[in-house]
């Protein structure tokens, strides 16, 4: 332990995915706040590397990746993981963001001396400060991560404000947030971005691990060529290597304008496209986060997922096209319903209607220049607000 009782070391058990990542952002910048002398790690898992952030972290161990999908197989990955943990220790204090039970198993036999989480999956005994979910599930995962805080921790003002709120109208001064934006340059320093292209642009992501959560091919191509034709701009598909094919597709479209940039580099390099753009359109995904995260307005046709819990919380402004339909929203990420009705939530969501609204969305903004990507000059290291 530190000073005064406060943790010398902490360990993080980050997220399993790219958007929880990203909502986890106040979490961690509210836990160096309040320990600025404490070592904090990261363990995450290789494919959220990338988007940790470094400011707010002394350290990040990568988990190994487990070979095979055997229980065998996984319960050697959690205690080799275990045993990387330990060698890294002692720890005086450990969170588990995700509500798994490896996660909380792999804190136990880490040996980290305090263990907070949520008593979820079974593994309450292995937490020995857990928190009942009952008290989290409601509310805005961000909100969720913050309440995993030490209480001398916690803000006092909730998580859906840390970016602020704009004006309701041009006289209104808005609501301040506990930050203004979000510097990429400085939290994913290891990250190369890709330069935007010469040109007003916007950017396309296509992608989502979940059929409920993918707006249909033939719906993005309609919207991109609706876009280029009032417009004239180039639309730039962003995603990984599992995107590929779609954005093949959709870019050999010569009607739509859009260039396949997917696969190049870690979900991070994507950050000066983001800042830059004139606005994203996205799926309910990993990457409608960080383009929120980048400052870019982001227009999410948004499927069986549930907006009160996982809207993406960012400096660039959000708005959603949903379907709300009688089964909405049943967080599947395989659609239940007859084969003749399958992902209304998604299908009943036209282009005209998303590209209407993005234009309402946009509103004044609309043919104005995007902020500047170059960002602000600040020395490395952790620092918290006096």
């Amino acid at each position: 332990m530190g000073r005064a009782g406060a943790p010398g070391k902490i360990l993080v058990r980050s997220p399993n995915w790219i958007g929880e990542q990203v909502l986890a952002y106040p979490f961690f910048h509210y836990l160096r706040q309040a320990f600025p002398r404490a070592h904090i790690t990261a363990a995450c898992v290789p494919w959220v590397e990338s988007v940790q952030f470094r400011v707010l972290l002394d350290e990040v161990l990568v988990l190994p990746r487990r070979e095979g999908h055997s229980p065998l197989a996984r319960l050697r990955a959690i205690e080799g993981a275990a045993r990387m943990l330990r060698k890294a220790g002692p720890w005086d204090l450990g969170v588990c963001l995700p509500n798994s039970l490896s996660s909380a198993w792999m804190m136990f036999r880490a040996g980290v001396r305090v263990r907070r989480g949520y008593k979820r999956d079974g593994r309450g005994m292995l937490l020995n400060e857990g928190l009942p979910w009952e008290a989290a599930a409601s509310t805005h995962r961000a909100e969720a991560y913050v309440l995993l805080l030490p209480p001398e921790a916690r803000p006092d003002r909730p998580v859906e404000e840390f970016w602020g709120t704009p004006p309701e109208n041009d006289l209104g001064p808005g609501l301040p947030g506990v930050a203004a934006r979000f510097d990429p340059s400085r939290h994913w320093p290891m990250a190369e971005p890709i330069d935007p292209p010469h040109g007003p642009y916007w950017v396309l992501a296509p992608g989502s691990r979940a059929e409920s959560r993918r707006w249909p091919e033939e719906y993005f191509a309609a919207l991109a060529r609706l876009i280029a034709e009032e417009t004239g701009w180039t639309g730039i598909i962003v995603g990984g290597p599992g995107e590929g094919a779609v954005a093949l597709r959709l870019s050999q479209d010569p009607g739509t304008k859009l260039l396949d940039w997917t696969g190049r580099g870690t979900v991070a390099s994507y950050w000066r496209l983001f800042a830059g753009a004139r606005f994203t359109v996205s799926n309910d995904s990993g990457l409608a986060h960080v383009a929120s995260l980048c400052g870019s307005p982001v227009q999410i046709v948004w499927g069986a997922g549930d907006p009160r819990h996982t809207k993406p919380l960012g400096p660039g402004r959000v708005r959603i096209a949903f379907n709300p339909v009688p089964c909405w929203p049943c967080e599947r990420n395989t659609c239940s319903q007859p084969q003749a009705t399958q992902v209304q939530c998604l299908r009943g969501i036209l282009p005209e209607i998303v590209w209407r609204e993005l234009k309402t969305f946009c509103g004044s903004a609309w043919c104005a220049e995007p902020a500047s990507t170059t960002m602000a000059p600040s020395p490395r290291g952790p620092q918290p607000p006096r």
